[in-house]
């Protein structure tokens, strides 16, 4: 059985969680001698949410390779339990003014009523402790991380000032900032907290809430740890798809040729463009995988930078400077989920190859067909066969605008195959569905599944697709995160298809009639030439929402952009 202790050899700080600064519930004792609650310790581990799994302590930094099996201190426990009920009991409250030397060789001598060494409880202080403890709620509740109670503004104007020039001073007061103002979120003195900028606000001791952020740092500080190392994962990832599709190019290539060598004379122009396709495909898989790492890159940096800012910050000793800095520190970025990304390509199942083997046997019959087999991955610009157009255009739908979405300036067809930009507004009846700033119009059509195809064109244009619920009023954001999907024409030769920031095309041929093609289930978008058979530029994404065939015919610019945007029938190819 354990020895009972007087409660003038006790203070709070032998009882107190490092983590949640709360006296211990449940105290466990990790491999490095340092006690925390059994709750705080494990959700600090099980939220670092590490992949290689090592396990730290938050106090020594001391990392363990297999995380630790905790089990109740139960003479830490007992101990604990002695000191709530002391605290509560007659003989303490005789006792509080009575405080403990912290000197080895004054362990069991109290000090005297009026002694008090500095940075130990003062007696009343000493009292409201225990009077809290009293308060304490159900153990078996999870209450570690709710914020304490602020303290009764009758303990501050007793406390033993003599620390305050150790303390930065207060701009108005001149007295020590040794508490902090969470309501405000600045350090504030004692004489702040009896006024009326601060009576009644969520007051803590300003060490206490320094050492509470510093705790939740080493938490902010692991998870930025493991987003950089997710996306060095993700670099040598790419890095090997590279790699592999690099190898897979090889052995199509090297195939390729010995299937067409044994008929060279009669198979030259087919061997061309099943190798220009292969080309074509490594330089497409090249252009994402370098995107990629870019953006990754930047990414790590940046993650990085801000793991090197948090590691300084975290050693500072100046809480004033780091209670203003760890607002905008400690905000949670919203990063990039790169678990889904990835480089691939037809090339690594090695189709071609086994295209190239089979259609041999059947020389005569299906050579034609060969380079259309080989093309299904198609980089931008790709020259498209008859019958590939054929079945893209099969997928047909008959688009017709909608007049209660079109701008004020912008006037649609009877049959609503047409939309023109007037120079002023015209008068027509306002509601939600329609577009106020933006010249731009939706078709009535809407779909959320299947395949659907469409034409259109002029001189200067928009077209693509938008999601029903986007923001139709005021400057509007264009971008894929904010339901667009379009491909816009300027000055009659600047393509760009409208990313944040835009992706800038290279269009040999201009397109009199431009076809857009959207596989809703696949979340893919494609823009053709149509008179030319010309894969212009594809995007992926998913859609969610209903989506509606989108159309700007931009401003007419006095004159040199009057023509109306027409929605084209389909003329099917041959």
């Amino acid at each position: 059985m354990a020895m009972s202790l007087p409660a003038a050899f006790l203070s709070e700080d032998q009882f107190t969680c490092s983590i949640c600064l709360e006296v211990f519930n449940k105290p466990v004792t990790t491999p490095c001698g340092h006690s925390f609650c059994q709750t705080c310790i494990s959700s600090y581990w099980d939220g670092s949410k590490r992949s290689a799994k090592t396990y730290q302590c938050p106090l020594c930094k001391e990392s363990f390779l297999k995380r630790p099996e905790l089990h109740i201190n139960l003479t830490l426990k007992e101990i604990t339990e002695q000191f709530k009920q002391m605290a509560s009991s007659p003989v303490a409250e005789r006792l509080g003014g009575m405080e403990p030397s912290r000197s080895p060789s004054h362990h069991n001598q109290p000090l005297s009523p009026g002694f008090q060494r500095q940075r130990e409880m003062p007696e009343n202080i000493f009292a409201e402790m225990m009077s809290r403890f009293q308060r304490l709620p159900d153990p078996g509740l999870n209450h570690h991380h709710d914020p304490p109670p602020p303290y009764p503004s009758h303990i501050y104007s007793n406390v033993d000032m003599s620390s305050d020039s150790d303390l930065p001073p207060c701009p108005i007061h001149l007295r020590g900032l040794e508490f902090f103002c969470r309501t405000d979120n600045v350090c504030v003195c004692s004489t702040c907290v009896e006024t009326s900028d601060h009576l009644g606000h969520n007051i803590t001791p300003a060490k206490r809430e320094w050492h509470l952020k510093k705790a939740q740092l080493g938490i902010t500080e692991a998870e930025l740890k493991e987003l950089i190392s997710e996306r060095e994962r993700k670099v040598e990832e790419i890095h090997s798809s590279l790699r592999e599709i690099k190898d897979a190019v090889e052995r199509e290539t090297d195939g390729a040729v010995c299937a067409f060598s044994k008929l060279i004379s009669s198979v030259e122009h087919c061997q061309a463009e099943v190798l220009e396709v292969i080309e074509m495909t490594l330089r497409a898989a090249e252009h994402r995988a370098q995107s990629m790492l870019r953006e990754l890159e930047e990414e790590i940096a940046e993650l990085k930078r801000r793991s090197t800012t948090l590691s300084q910050l975290a050693l500072s000793e100046d809480y004033i400077f780091f209670l203003k800095t760890y607002p905008a520190l400690s905000a949670p970025r919203q990063a990039k989920n790169w678990s889904g990304v990835s480089v691939s390509s037809q090339l690594t199942s090695g189709v071609i190859l086994r295209s190239v083997n089979q259609m041999m046997e059947q020389f005569h019959k299906e050579l034609r067909i060969l380079p259309e087999i080989c093309k299904s991955s198609f980089p931008p610009q790709v020259k498209l066969g008859s019958k590939v157009m054929l079945k893209i255009q099969n997928a047909y739908i008959d688009i017709t605008l909608d007049p209660t979405t079109a701008h004020p300036r912008l006037t649609v067809s009877a049959d609503g195959k047409r939309v023109h930009c007037g120079d002023r507004h015209q008068v027509v009846p306002d509601n939600l569905k329609r577009f106020d700033r933006v010249v731009c119009v939706l078709a009535n059509q809407g779909f959320n599944s299947g395949r659907h195809y469409w034409e259109g064109g002029k001189t200067d244009w928009d077209l693509g697709v938008a999601s029903r619920s986007i923001n139709r009023k005021g400057k509007i954001t264009v971008s894929p995160a904010h339901g667009y999907w379009f491909l816009s024409l300027r000055d009659q030769s600047e393509y760009a298809f409208r990313t944040e920031p835009s992706t800038n095309l290279t269009v040999h041929i201009r397109p009199s009639r431009v076809g857009i093609y959207v596989d809703y289930d696949k979340g893919l978008l494609s823009f053709y030439n149509v008179d030319a058979k010309v894969l212009m530029f594809t995007f992926t994404d998913s859609f969610s929402d209903t989506i509606h065939p989108f159309f700007s015919p931009c401003t007419n610019k006095s004159g040199r952009n009057e023509a109306p945007l027409i929605i084209c029938p389909v003329a099917m190819t041959e």
